[in-house]
């Protein structure tokens, strides 16, 4: 971790529960990433919708090309940016798994309540990544005791 010209560190701690969650959420993805553009259709069942037939089915790569950059965003900003701005960016990312959960839900109702679940739990987890990271950084910015 390098500190800035102000006392704003720059990098997440290794040490700290909240990088790894970062981590781990950078991982999970890259994961599905790697499995959109390995194995379209079974993103699209990991997803929880069937996967689309001719044309349609390219864009499945697509949204795994994005989930790929996303995680590793994820990556350079823990190891680059500070804990607001990563938090931040959690923040705003919480609109993806809102998305995914408004699409499944026109298209297949609670039919699909644990894919709605799922979705669920990855929008509740960026949420309190971000409010996590955004208070950590408030407690460093105090002077608080070092991570």
């Amino acid at each position: 971790m390098r500190m800035t010209s102000g006392s704003e560190r720059r990098g997440l701690p290794p040490r700290e529960p909240s990088t790894w969650l970062v981590w781990l959420l950078a991982a999970t993805f890259v994961g599905l990433g790697v499995l959109f553009v390995l194995a379209p259709g079974l993103g699209a069942l990991v997803f929880g919708l069937p996967a689309p037939e001719g044309t349609s089915f390219g864009y499945l790569p697509a949204i795994g090309l994005r989930d790929l950059a996303f995680g590793i965003y994820l990556l350079i900003l823990s190891l680059t940016a500070t804990r607001r701005i990563v938090g931040l960016i959690f923040g705003a990312t919480v609109l993806i798994p809102i998305g995914d959960m408004t699409i499944i839900a026109v298209e297949r109702g609670l039919e699909a309540a644990g894919y709605l679940l799922l979705h669920g739990f990855s929008g509740a987890t960026m949420l309190a990544a971000s409010i996590w990271l955004l208070v950590r950084s408030k407690h460093d910015n105090m002077g608080g005791m070092p991570s």
